[in-house]
């Protein structure tokens, strides 16, 4: 019997990425930025279990910042040190599909806090709940804001077949 070789040629994979814009207390940009991410293990297995009905999973809404500049591992679980305070703790975020490449191929998540205390932004990343909960993706970003300034954070996470 000849042998066969099956090839596996779809590649599709989560590509994403973080997006920010910081406003002073009078609306004028102060600093915006872009920056890669990590999807970790967790968040992957998590991501699996929501395409299947019967495994199921609970969907990524909820956006956090911290201030630990340890760069992201794939077996991290949670922000190195997340905000809880400063009117910057974690928050759920508004959902939407966008277009990057193909008509909804990426999933956006964005939400807004407003400080009420001056911070160093390190890290932040995507959650699927209030609190605890399993991480999707964490990135390094360098943002400082005082009282009253205001950040923007988007995180877009675009599914690709190469």
């Amino acid at each position: 019997m000849k042998a066969v070789n099956i090839r596996w040629d779809e590649n599709a994979k989560l590509v994403g990425w973080f997006e920010w814009i910081v406003f002073d207390k009078n609306g004028n940009i102060k600093s915006m930025g872009r920056s890669k991410n990590l999807v970790v293990n967790a968040g992957l297995a998590e991501v699996a279990g929501l395409i299947l009905s019967d495994v199921g999973g609970t969907a990524f809404d909820y956006l956090a910042l911290g201030t630990d500049s340890t760069a992201p591992s794939a077996t991290d679980t949670a922000l190195g040190a997340e905000i809880t305070d400063s009117g910057l703790a974690r928050a759920a975020a508004t959902g939407t599909r966008v277009t990057t490449s193909v008509t909804n191929d990426t999933a956006q998540l964005q939400h807004t806090w407003t400080a009420t205390a001056s911070k160093s932004i390190r890290e932040c990343g995507v959650f699927n709940a209030a609190s605890g909960g399993t991480m999707l993706a964490r990135a390094n970003i360098t943002v400082d804001v005082n009282s009253g300034d205001s950040i923007q954070l988007t995180y877009k996470i675009q599914m690709q077949a190469a």
